[in-house]
């Protein structure tokens, strides 16, 4: 079994409106430089195939029901598995 991570965030294009609520937020308790705050999602799996099995299965779940592909892009990272002995 592995470990899969899907990270999703707003594409650059779309309005971010939690984003800019927190960036006005962290600005507000004094944390100066802050610009262009993003927020997004981590969503961790746990699945069985070959990489090729699982980045197929996962980028079929993001485009059917984790992600809206119109306003949202996700990066995909499948853990090595690890092996104990």
């Amino acid at each position: 079994m592995k470990t899969v991570h899907v990270t999703i965030h707003v594409k650059q294009a779309v309005l971010d409106p939690q984003g800019k609520a927190v960036e006005g937020g962290l600005r507000a308790l004094g944390f100066t430089g802050v610009e262009n705050v993003r927020v997004g999602k981590s969503i961790t799996l746990q699945l069985n195939g070959s990489d090729e099995e699982i980045r197929t299965q996962v980028e079929a779940m993001c485009h059917q029901l984790l992600a809206n592909p119109v306003t949202e892009m996700y990066t995909i990272e499948i853990e090595k598995e690890r092996v104990e002995a």
